[in-house]
């Protein structure tokens, strides 16, 4: 690579040098999805002349943050990261997560580095979120020249490209590993069940993953109808209105949803793919059916993901029993209501607590008799448990079930660090916790929230562990000899704490209240 100067398919780009790696960033994937592309699928780049200067990132997707409106729908760019030296090295692909409404690749929580300085190529990418990239308008009228899974094409045509390309940046295309976090985590999933996606990567980390957060196309309208009573709009004006609006003007109607959508369908997921071509199959239910043969898996999930998501106010999955009753009879699981509150130990007292320090008392009394085996499933205020295991963990353990019928190589892991600001908090070990430590990187402020007023030695133990894992797994095919493969609902687990051991886990009780209970799938 002379002068850091590589061929890809799209053309010569330029890299630079910083810190003993090589950064080619910004490099665009695709054709910018504006004008007469704007919910359209990704269209390949068309070739350029001369040198791309790749010496920033782009442009992040369009959202909401901190409440500002940021972001171009021109973002559709890939970063890879390289060792100054080095030919044929396994290769990591980061998916950013944010429930598919927010996020980016240049996160400075994300941007690998420690990756990078552990021998691996790094690449991450990204794709359009929210309303330009989840939303499926193509069932409504005059928006039939409309695409399903914009953001899906995004992610499946990065992989592609990075696949096609990554040779020319030292790595092997054939030790390719991706992961991602929350959304990212489930995109992840997604992969493993798109055919399109199939060869693009051998190897696959999915944390806290939503892997049914999937709808059919009559199922997103529930979604949808909320959106557009926040823009003011009708089914009849929405196409002209769609294709003209400002990009910022269309996160009105999308955050209004966002406070709305649990009303009517609690336990419903936000907007993420839908059910089409591209992803014909319900990931679970593809994954069981082989769709990702042979293909390495280390899945998990957090403690506490529950504490992010379950409020009292503006809740994204049901924070009271009525709620959860509802869910259950929508679905046509009213008879699984008395199994489903049982397991979730109800008493007379039972309420929305805010963050319970103590899973001891939470719920208002003891835990009954009959699941004291169970605590580590039920401990917790009840309803922020049953978020964790209807989003996060039984799905999780569901995915591993699937694929540990075509591979032997499935590992699963639990996050359960609660650092003092955790407890203080009453966050706990919740969601994206574990970030920190996967990337090495303690300069950040969510880095400094999760370990504050924990020592240096802990942060640096903690990343040892879980970043050392990653990075072994992606080089050798193996996290940790020191942690057994998944074996089904009573399996070793690797427990990632201030004493991180693998330790037996019976979830048998647990998927076996669950069962194989479906949810919003019509």
């Amino acid at each position: 690579m002379s002068d850091y100067i590589v061929n890809t398919t799209s053309g010569k780009v330029q890299g630079h040098l910083l810190d003993n790696r090589v950064e080619y960033l910004g490099i665009p994937y695709a054709e910018p999805p504006i004008g007469p592309l704007r919910f359209k699928r990704a269209v390949p780049k068309t070739t350029w002349e001369g040198i791309f200067d790749a010496k920033e990132y782009g442009a992040v997707p369009v959202q909401f943050d901190s409440g500002k409106a940021q972001g171009s729908e021109d973002c559709l760019t890939v970063n890879i990261l390289t060792p100054e030296t080095g030919e044929k090295l396994p290769v990591m692909v980061y998916i950013y997560g944010g429930g598919y409404n927010t996020g980016s690749a240049s996160d400075t929580l994300y941007r690998g580095h420690a990756f990078v300085r552990d021998g691996l190529i790094f690449a991450s990418f990204q794709y359009r979120l929210n309303v330009l990239g989840f939303y499926d308008f193509t069932t409504y009228p005059n928006c039939e020249d409309f695409d399903s899974n914009c953001g899906l094409s995004d992610q499946l045509l990065a992989l592609k490209w990075i696949h096609d390309n990554i040779a020319a940046f030292g790595g092997d295309p054939d030790r390719v590993t991706i992961f991602g976090e929350s959304a990212g985590g489930a995109s992840v999933v997604n992969m493993l069940a798109a055919p399109e996606a199939r060869g693009t990567f051998q190897q696959a980390i999915a944390q806290s993953a939503l892997p049914n957060c999937v709808m059919t196309h009559q199922m997103q309208r529930k979604n949808i109808a909320f959106f557009l009573e926040g823009m003011g709009w009708t089914e009849e004006n929405m196409s002209e209105n769609l294709r003209k609006a400002d990009p910022y003007d269309l996160l009105k109607g999308n955050t209004y949803m966002s406070q709305h959508f649990q009303d009517e369908n609690p336990g419903m997921f936000l907007p993420g793919p839908v059910q089409d071509d591209l992803l014909p199959v319900r990931p679970i239910d593809a994954i069981r059916g082989g769709s990702a043969a042979g293909v390495k898996l280390i899945i998990g999930t957090n403690m506490h993901e529950g504490t992010t998501f379950v409020h009292p106010e503006g809740t994204v999955f049901p924070n009271s029993w009525t709620m959860i009753a509802q869910m259950l009879e929508k679905n046509q699981h009213a008879d699984a209501i008395p199994d489903v509150v049982g397991f979730y130990h109800p008493s007379a007292r039972d309420s929305f607590v805010l963050f319970k320090s103590s899973p001891h008392t939470a719920g208002g009394g003891a835990v009954p008799e009959k699941h004291a085996g169970d605590f580590r499933q039920i401990g917790g205020d009840p309803f922020i448990r049953f978020a964790t295991d209807y989003a996060f963990e039984m799905p999780a353990i569901k995915v591993a079930m699937g694929q540990k019928q075509y591979t032997d190589d499935v590992w699963m892991y639990r996050y359960e660090l609660v650092t003092k600001s955790g407890a203080e908090s009453g966050w706990k070990a919740s969601h994206a916790f574990e970030l920190p430590s996967v990337f090495q990187v303690r300069d950040h402020d969510f880095s400094s929230f999760v370990f504050d007023g924990e020592s240096d030695e802990l942060f640096e133990k903690m990343a040892d562990e879980i970043h050392g894992d990653w990075v072994r797994f992606a080089k050798t095919g193996e996290p940790n000899p020191d942690w057994d493969r998944f074996t089904g609902p009573k399996s070793p687990v690797r427990i990632y704490d201030r004493k991180t051991r693998t330790e037996q886990l019976d979830r048998r009780h647990l998927m076996q209240i669950w069962g194989d209970l479906r949810f919003y799938e019509v």
